[in-house]
């Protein structure tokens, strides 16, 4: 086997990414290592130019919070959900490194998921770069079959079903958490342990072993609708992220099953890193970093007369298209009571009114307030009446809003709506991507229908009753 420093890309790339050769001490340090220097090289060339400050290797001890607040503050919102992205091959090359190192001091290839598990994965480092080769046990790849027969890809089925209730259990209702551990390491895990219980008697082929990975990931997301403890568009929204994860975890299930014949109880030990994982992983940053959503439209009017508008605006028409349909909670109309700061304006939508004490009172110029009372954010498609998940409340909070009018050197109004917003649930950077989606779409709906009503005036009050949602719209911590 080339040495790691000999090596030629392609070489390296194989060694990296694929199962093809054992991992010896030595190897798994520098390697490692190599691959450390190589992750702050690309952190600290994404950093320094948008950021305006050096990335240092003591930035990777920070929480996400102190990271967003103090060391990249000035830094766009978009690089630390890049710098997240990046980290997903390395975290690959990781485990098929751990896995590999592993096999070769003759422990358990399940050690690989400790290699996901805050705090745990230094002591596993530490270790298996001082742990011997040992001789071998591990038996050669076998010639893949035929399908499967149905009642063993149901019977292979089942184990990851469990294991995807279980840490639903543990993380949802036990620790209250929607964390990486549930939706990162848990599909990780449901496609290791379906992968290697399809595997350990027969090898499938990888595209038949994928396949009953998703279907086992469908199942799963549909025992949860049919038990009335999620309902489909979360689901639905989970589903990419938790797909792309389940396949790495199936090759690597998969794996370990053609590589030896580790038994239920290896396995099982392995699986334990992920409620592990779910009772170390950080919950301290979530829900603390604001996130701001911004849209604009541009108006035919004097800002002045884009102003009464904005603190309080009529009936806007039903919403035809699916994203509203499906249950997403959408803008109704707006109004206000008092003027100046101390005023309360109260946006109402289809699960209920915002309760939004104005802050800044600038007419003409300037509307801003601050979020003390929200509605959830959708109402879950279901076949149930009654089905509250835990993540509708206050997973995602609107905490403040502005309205910025600018006069165009035209006579024209460009109309800037803001909102800033915390979202607890993990990884961060996916959530937010929705949210973001989300946001700019009520603001789409506002900023048109006050473009309407300021260019196209058709008569109407603004001064709508509160329905009577208000009593349990749900306070928001200030």
């Amino acid at each position: 086997m080339p040495g790691p420093v000999t090596a030629k890309p392609a070489s390296l790339t194989r060694f990296w990414f694929t199962f093809d050769e054992p991992v010896t001490p030595r190897q798994y340090l520098v390697h490692g290592s190599a691959l450390m220097v190589l992750k702050y090289a690309i952190d600290a060339l994404l950093v320094r130019p948008v950021a305006h400050r050096w990335w240092m290797p003591w930035d990777y001890l920070s929480s996400v919070l102190t990271l967003t607040q103090k060391t990249l503050e000035a830094a766009p919102v978009w690089l630390l959900p890049l710098l997240g992205l990046l980290t997903l091959p390395f975290l690959w090359v990781g485990i098929t490194l751990t896995m590999r190192r592993a096999i070769d001091a003759n422990m358990s290839p399940w050690l690989a998921l400790l290699f996901m598990v805050p705090f745990v994965n230094y002591i596993l480092i530490a270790l298996l770069c001082i742990a011997p080769s040992r001789e071998p046990s591990p038996e050669a790849d076998r010639p893949t079959t035929p399908a499967p027969i149905p009642a063993h890809a149901l019977m292979a089925m089942l184990p990851g079903l469990l294991l995807g209730l279980v840490m639903l259990t543990v993380s949802v209702y036990g620790l209250k958490n929607y964390g990486v551990a549930l939706f990162f390491f848990t599909p990780f895990g449901v496609g290791a342990l379906t992968a290697w219980s399809l595997n350990r008697s027969a090898p499938v082929p990888l595209r038949q072993t994928v396949q009953l990975v998703l279907l086992t990931l469908a199942v799963l997301g549909t025992l949860l609708l049919v038990l009335g403890r999620e309902g489909a568009i979360c689901i639905v929204m989970a589903l990419p992220l938790a797909a792309m994860v389940s396949v790495m975890g199936a090759v690597v299930g998969r794996r370990i099953a053609l590589l030896r014949h580790d038994s239920f109880r290896a396995a099982t030990f392995g699986l334990l890193a992920l409620p592990a994982a779910a009772f170390l992983e950080p919950r301290s940053t979530t829900g603390t970093i604001l996130h701001e959503v911004r849209s604009s439209v541009t108006i035919d009017a004097a800002p002045m007369d884009v102003w009464a508008q904005v603190i309080a605006f009529p009936a806007i028409p039903e919403p035809g298209d699916w994203f509203f349909r499906m249950g997403i909670a959408y803008p109704k109309y707006a109004r206000i009571e008092g003027t100046g700061v101390g005023a309360v304006r109260y946006c109402v939508f289809s699960t209920g009114p915002f309760v939004e004490p104005i802050t800044v009172w600038e007419p003409g110029r300037r509307l801003a307030f601050d979020v003390s009372s929200a509605p959830v954010p959708l109402r879950e498609l279901t076949p149930y009446t009654d089905v509250k998940p835990p993540h509708l409340d206050g997973f995602l909070k609107s905490r403040r809003g502005e309205f910025r009018l600018i006069a165009l050197p035209d006579g024209r109004t460009r109309l800037e709506g803001s909102t800033w917003y915390t979202v607890a649930m993990g990884p961060e950077a996916y959530w937010q991507m929705f949210g973001d989606y989300l946001i700019h779409r009520i603001h789409v709906r506002v900023l048109e229908h006050i473009r309407e009503q300021v260019e196209h005036p058709v008569g109407g009050s603004a001064a709508l009753p509160l329905p009577p949602q208000v009593p349990w719209a749900r306070r928001a911590p200030m």
